[in-house]
C-alpha cells in the first residue's frame, strides 16, 4: 500500500508538477503516509493507471500484485547486444540519477554496447546515436531488458 502510494506520488510529481526524477524520492517519502485511498486512486487515474514509476520500479496494483519483467544489469550485456533501460533500483541516490539523466540512461532509452574493457573496465555505449562511456559501477546500477 505504502509502496503504491510512494511510486504513484513520484510519477505525479514529475508528470503534473514538473519535478525532476532525482528530487521526487524525498518528497514521496513525506507524502506517502498522508494521502488517502481516494486521492491515490485519482492520482492513478490521472496518470492513466501506470505500471512503473519514473525510475522503472513496478507500481503495485490496487490488490497488491506486482507485474514483473525480466531484467539484467547493463554490465552483463556483451559487445553488440542491445537493450532498453528499464529500471534504476537505487532511486535514493540523487547524484547518480542526475548523472544517468545527463548520459541519457533513463527508462525507455535504447542502448547498444559497443565495447567492454576487461577486468570490470568501462563500457562504451551507443545512446541515442551518441557514444557514451560509463564505468562498471554505473553499468551495474542500470537494469535493462533485451529483445
Amino acid at each position: 500500500e505504502v509502496i503504491r502510494h510512494h511510486r504513484l506520488i513520484e510519477l505525479y510529481l514529475i508528470e503534473a508538477l514538473g519535478f525532476s526524477w532525482d528530487e521526487v524520492h524525498e518528497q514521496a517519502d513525506i507524502l506517502e503516509h498522508v494521502i488517502s485511498e481516494k486521492l491515490e486512486e485519482r492520482i492513478a487515474a490521472a496518470l492513466g493507471h501506470p505500471t512503473v514509476d519514473p525510475h522503472g520500479d513496478p507500481i503495485p496494483q490496487r490488490d497488491g500484485t506486482i507485474i514483473t519483467v525480466d531484467m539484467q544489469p547493463l554490465s552483463s550485456l556483451q559487445v553488440g547486444e542491445e537493450g532498453e533501460v528499464a529500471r534504476i533500483p537505487n532511486d535514493e541516490n540523487s547524484e547518480m540519477l542526475r548523472y544517468l539523466a545527463q548520459l541519457g540512461l533513463v527508462p525507455g532509452t535504447t542502448i547498444k554496447v559497443l565495447n567492454v574493457a576487461p577486468f570490470d573496465g568501462p563500457l562504451t555505449l551507443l545512446v541515442d546515436d551518441v557514444e557514451k562511456v560509463v564505468g562498471y559501477a554505473v553499468a551495474t546500477a542500470v537494469l535493462v531488458t533485451t529483445p
